[in-house]
């Protein structure tokens, strides 16, 4: 629902309170302000011009040079290429300086060697939708009424200068759909009354029920219809600011006749329509439920088979409405339409709602009458409305309505007490307190000691029960105002388990390496199923599977992470990294619930980095996601329990896969897809990783620990062993660490080689070696004596010799 706020301001005195201050007070009551649109902030020098003179310009046939006067002395010439410009016209100039919507500067320029000053605009360019733009002008500029002022704002003239605050409305709060129900909720915030604008009119001596007669057959849906008759209305463009306040709500402005019901639909909440009286057909009007195979014509001009589940207007014959969605084309308002059957009525929300999905139809009356209307504004809407024609439209009220009436509204009584209010909120509200937010809520009560009668009014048929009323008197005292207290009892107020805590950590580390979150399917099928496991189980089927595609619980997460990538690459998005934190399923045997197990897998293929103006690419390889992951299990503290060793797994390349040791306990693998695999997904160089979530993040780590920055310094050494290729350098690695002692406090690889310096069959690889005794300085003697140990391992377990 938009709202305007000046309009809204002829209804309750809103004082000196701004539209963000509004907003946010009708936030924290309960519904939500999704935003305030102010198009004038935006927009400076906007002001009206008289077109005084306009000619061809010279020299291009489309455009226009016009003399316009902008009421400061001597008139401008502007360029104009608008095909409706025409000498005599108000409209709207933006001068030099100006400024429009889209960060628009408007400024003296040359078009075609003619000198133009400023800009004659359209309503488009003022920043309204073309959908809300009346038709006459969608093509062109907007003409002003002949009495504007030259000189004068245009935003003002334009209601501009207003502030639209959009409700979000839920579907119980259907009776802010109105300004009326809208004014009534800003009253009880703010704590002042409504004024309700009045309807007055001179009625003609002629009888409406001399011209019409009304007849219900389908009561049950229809239990309530009332029908006016105006005649020598004269049909033509509404006033500007009746045309304003339409399409500052989203409604494109037709004609005064149908601006004026749509005006009203939007003040009371209440939809009409209006027939052409002439064009109706006959005298009466028939409401029942079409016929199988009846055809109407609605005013958007599609044809629409009709069925007996939908509602129609009939002239006793054949279908002119479809009732509380849209009119009929046969009996449509035209120019020279010069007498009004203006009707409203009471339709049932379940007969419109199914029309209505029908037919593809959501109109702004059917929206309301789904959600329901009041039914004591159906008259008010109607007298509203007949005043409003003989206003603006020169139309004659005949005197009387013809009415249908068994429409039944019980009145809702509603009993607290005070005692359950305190409770139900936890405040400690007086009764005097109760009945101050009654009164501005404007409903009737009835005080007992400290039982309190509330009767509903009829606008608010969404309160029906004690906690409706509870609700509502939160609202109004201020949720802000509610006490806040803890939970008591035995346990404590609730955080985040040390599983939880590591499982965040998982994802951080992983969302800091530029790897995105992907949540994939717990299905797929009995072909992707086996892909993959870490863990070899029979699949578990489910009973009545949506497909086959989703018919076994996965054993692994990489296959819908493939299918993922897959996505991406056929969209040409080539670099992609993704992770995704979920469970896999085991079987415990038929008839028992499957073990759930928490695993962690990943799939990155494409640049890893990508920086242009450094001329640098990183493309993904294996040791790009065996980094992201030792970073993981440095972070997890788990980085001296992991190893890594050559792996096999099926759909895996086996030279680039390694399983992955906790405690010498397999919680994993990473590696590269097998080319076969990748052309069975459509990728290619995707890598990727699957981990045992649980036995990670349940392993105990000892606490962390610092030490201070080492007095004294380290000595390295750098060996370079031939080994045979089969010698992987994890093997070569443990024996150092093993050998080492004390005294060693890292290895690492730096070099590995194989090429025609080295025999064949054999390997190079290169060590750096770290000595460090953080109590004293060590001895190149001390150094030497802990080397040598290490190279007489490595020559007695591996069979390396140092690299001459």
């Amino acid at each position: 629902m938009l709202v305007s706020y000046k309009w809204l301001q002829s209804f309750v005195d809103l004082g000196n309170i701004t539209p963000e201050e509004l907003a946010e007070k009708i936030t924290k009551s309960g519904i939500e302000v999704e935003g305030i649109e102010q198009k004038s902030t935006t927009m400076k020098n906007i002001v009206v011009g008289h077109v005084l003179e306009k000619e061809t310009h010279p020299n291009a046939d489309k455009l226009n040079k016009c003399l316009v006067d902008l009421g400061e002395g001597e008139p401008v010439q502007i360029i104009c290429g608008a095909p409706n410009v025409a000498a005599g016209q108000k409209v709207v100039v933006a001068k030099p300086g100006a400024r429009l919507p889209g960060n628009i500067k408007i400024k003296k320029s040359k078009i075609r060697g003619e000198e133009s000053n400023g800009m004659i605009c359209s309503l488009q360019e003022l920043g309204f939708e073309g959908k809300v733009v009346p038709k006459d002008y969608a093509e062109g500029i907007y003409v002003l009424p002949s009495d504007a002022i030259a000189g004068s704002d245009a935003l003002e003239l334009l209601n501009l200068n207003d502030a639209i605050l959009e409700l979000g409305l839920t579907p119980n709060r259907a009776d802010c759909m109105s300004m009326y129900g809208v004014a009534y909720e800003t009253a009880a915030i703010l704590g002042k009354s409504v004024q309700i604008p009045k309807s007055n009119y001179t009625s003609s001596n002629e009888k409406t029920s001399d011209y019409i007669s009304v007849t219900v057959e389908a009561t049950a849906d229809n239990p309530l219809y009332t029908a006016k008759v105006i005649k020598n209305v004269k049909i033509g463009p509404s006033p500007l600011w009746l045309q304003t306040r339409l399409m500052n709500a989203g409604i494109r402005p037709h004609n005064n006749v149908v601006d004026i019901t749509n005006f009203i639909l939007l003040e009371y909440g209440q939809p009409l329509h209006a027939f052409d009286y002439d064009r109706f057909g006959s005298k009466e009007i028939v409401v029942r439920r079409a016929k199988v195979g009846e055809k109407l014509t609605t005013l958007d001009d599609v044809e629409r088979e009709l069925s007996s589940d939908h509602l129609v207007i009939t002239n006793g014959s054949e279908p002119v409405a479809l009732a509380g969605v849209m009119g009929g084309a046969n009996s449509e308002v035209q120019n020279d339409t010069t007498t009004i059957l203006l009707e409203s009525a009471y339709f049932t929300g379940a007969v419109v709602r199914k029309a209505s999905k029908d037919h593809g139809l959501r109109s702004e009356a059917s929206s309301r009458y789904e959600k329901g209307i009041d039914p004591k504004r159906i008259h008010l809407a109607a007298e509203r409305a007949a005043a409003l024609i003989a206003e603006l439209a020169g139309g004659e009220v005949l005197d009387g309505l013809v009415e249908f009436d068994q429409l039944v509204t019980e009145p809702i009584s509603i009993a607290i007490e005070l005692s359950k209010v305190n409770q139900f909120l936890g405040t400690e509200l007086s009764l005097d307190d109760v009945a101050s937010i009654l009164q501005r809520l404007q409903f009737p009560y009835q005080l007992d000691g400290e039982k309190i009668s509330v009767s509903i009014p009829t606008r608010r048929w969404d309160l029906q029960i004690a906690e409706d009323m509870y609700e509502e008197i939160a609202r109004i005292y201020g949720y802000d105002n509610l006490p806040t207290t803890l939970p008591k009892g035995e346990q404590t107020a609730g955080g985040l388990t040390a599983y939880q805590k590591k499982r965040r950590i998982v994802r951080e580390v992983l969302e800091g390496a530029g790897v995105n979150q992907a949540i994939t399917y717990s299905l797929t099928s009995k072909e992707k199923v086996s892909q993959f496991a870490l863990t070899k189980a029979e699949p578990v089927e489910l009973a009545m599977p949506m497909s086959e595609e989703h018919g076994v619980l996965r054993l692994s997460l990489i296959p819908h992470l493939l299918d993922a990538v897959s996505y991406n690459r056929a969209r040409k998005n080539e670099n992609v990294s993704l992770f995704e934190i979920g469970s896999v399923f085991l079987s415990n045997g038929a008839g028992v619930l499957p073990k759930e197990s928490e695993h962690l897998a990943g799939a990155l293929t494409g640049l890893y980095i990508n920086h242009p103006w450094q001329a640098q690419k990183v493309v993904v390889d294996f040791y790009t996601v065996k980094g992201i992951l030792e970073q993981l299990f440095k972070k997890l503290q788990l980085d001296t329990m992991i190893r890594y060793e050559k792996a096999e797994y099926e759909g895996m390349h086996p030279g680039q896969t390694a399983n992955i040791l906790l405690n010498d306990q397999v919680v994993g693998y990473v590696g590269k897809i097998h080319p076969s695999v990748e052309k069975q997904y459509d990728v290619k160089n995707v890598y990727v990783f699957e981990l045992m979530l649980d036995e990670l993040l349940h392993t105990n780590v000892p606490p962390l620990a610092y030490t201070m920055i080492p007095r004294f310094p380290s000595m390295t050494r750098d060996i370079a062993l031939i080994v045979e290729n089969g010698t992987t350098a994890g093997e070569l690695e443990e024996i150092i660490r093993t050998a080492g002692g004390k005294l060693l406090k890292e290895a690492k690889v730096f070099d590995v080689y194989e090429g025609d310096k080295v025999e064949a069959g054999k390997k190079s690889v290169a060590f750096t070696l770290t000595y460090f005794d953080p109590s004293r300085t060590l001895t190149d003697e001390e150094v030497g004596k802990a080397h040598e140990k290490i190279l007489t391992a490595l020559k007695d377990r591996a069979r390396a010799e140092l690299r001459q």
